[in-house]
């Protein structure tokens, strides 16, 4: 029996994908939900939600999935750390994947960058260079902040060592800089570039996305994936066995 989904967001761009293509990976959009409607409701009828709204719906969406007991596939993004840190406690009371990219070869990518960051130390310097069409209204994309929260990981860095473009006299790079460069235009559905330079040579992982089917067909596998889990926040990277 196809997996019934109470898609979030439904009008969007991804939830249009979502729908048009769900029949085909074995699921049925049971309710379409925007803002305005009742999400109770149709959250309570179905077998795992889907949430690609907006960041500022992500809190009240986890409190009635959680009410509802149901599985949850989060792919909204714009999320400060802070706000990201707190929705993360309360998703973990209820099977969650929360990813920033469903995208296979995405995560595959985030794969590669940790292990690049883990061979490679800090005299190769690493920027991350993401575009996105013109409508999108957060930078850096939800892929580029969890390739920055990858590479930070591995070379010990906080936050503080982030830096958003360059203007002016900067100076010399430092070598704990971790360069992340947004850029927008056109209908480019997602293109992200991790680039480690050092003395010699550079090193640059990339991927470019052409579909955003790519991404709701991943959502809609990682919806199948996370109704038989245990309660606990979850990413692409365990829906695939990457990890």
């Amino acid at each position: 029996m196809p997996l019934q989904i109470a898609l979030i967001g439904a009008k969007g761009r991804m939830g249009q994908v979502i729908t048009a293509i769900a029949s085909e990976n074995n699921a049925t959009i049971l309710a379409a939900l925007d803002q305005g409607d009742n999400l109770a409701t149709g959250i309570q009828k179905a077998d795992a939600v889907i949430d690609f709204s907006y960041h500022k719906t992500t809190a009240e969406v986890i409190h009635l999935c959680t009410a509802a007991k149901k599985p949850l596939v989060i792919g909204t993004t714009g999320h400060s750390a802070d706000e990201k840190t707190s929705l993360l406690k309360e998703a973990s009371k209820i099977p969650c994947v929360w990813s920033a990219n469903y995208s296979v070869g995405v995560n595959l990518l985030f794969a590669l960058t940790r292990r690049a960051a883990q061979v490679l130390g800090s005299d190769y310097d690493a920027e991350v260079i993401e575009m996105h069409h013109r409508f999108k209204k957060d930078a850096p994309s939800g892929t580029a902040a969890r390739l920055l929260e990858i590479i930070l990981e591995e070379r010990k860095l906080t936050a503080e060592s982030l830096r958003h473009g360059r203007q002016g006299i900067t100076g010399e790079r430092k070598p704990t800089e971790v360069g992340i460069h947004a850029l927008r235009g056109g209908d480019v559905v997602g293109d992200h570039t991790v680039m480690f330079a050092g003395l010699g040579e550079r090193i640059e992982l990339t991927h470019k996305a052409t579909d955003r089917a790519i991404l709701a067909r991943g959502a809609l596998r990682a919806a199948h994936w996370i109704i038989s889990r245990s309660p606990g926040v979850y990413d692409m990277q365990d829906v695939l066995g990457l990890k």
